[in-house]
């Protein structure tokens, strides 16, 4: 795909409405609030997982993101960098477990609001664009769910608060 290609998609994620409960097809996952979507993946690693091997996986998601970087940041201005490790520790919205016993402690801080407890568990940064016409942000990262797997380009929208960079000591 071409960068006017992953530019359109961008833009799909945008303006399509967001679902009401969680969904996943194909490259796209959603649910309320925000969508995230896989634009270019490199080869897994199950095989060769050798230096040269993840490099050219590697180069190959790199030049793509470059590529949309670019044009993002012409359009919208330079993006926010934006830290997710501190949200790994913290619990996501919904809990995917069931505790039938109360055992666990609750937690003082704020769950995590999607996608950013998705794409932590992939990645430790993002770049974030706030668009002013949309009312959404739209952020990029590339991540990788373990070695094996393949390196992916990720587009992620979303309405959820994201503190300004001034703010970011405060968490989400």
């Amino acid at each position: 795909m071409t960068t006017q290609d992953l530019e359109a998609i961008v833009d799909d994620l945008l303006a399509l409405p967001f679902p009401r409960e969680q969904e996943w097809e194909g490259d796209r996952r959603g649910g309320p609030g925000y969508h995230v979507r896989v634009l270019r993946t490199g080869q897994d690693f199950w095989e060769d997982g050798g230096e040269e091997a993840v490099g050219a996986a590697e180069e190959e998601v790199d030049i793509a993101f470059q590529g949309l970087v670019e044009a993002l940041t012409t359009r919208w201005g330079e993006p926010e960098p934006v830290d997710l490790t501190p949200y790994l520790d913290r619990e996501p919205v919904e809990q995917p477990f069931i505790d039938p016993f109360g055992l666990r402690t609750p937690r003082a801080e704020d769950p995590v609001p999607e996608p950013i407890s998705q794409l932590c568990m992939l990645t430790s940064t993002m770049l974030l664009w706030r668009p002013p016409e949309s009312g959404r942000w739209v952020s990029l990262a590339v991540g990788q769910n373990d070695r094996e797997f393949p390196i992916e380009l990720l587009a992620a929208a979303g309405d959820a608060p994201i503190p300004q960079r001034e703010d970011r000591s405060r968490p989400l």
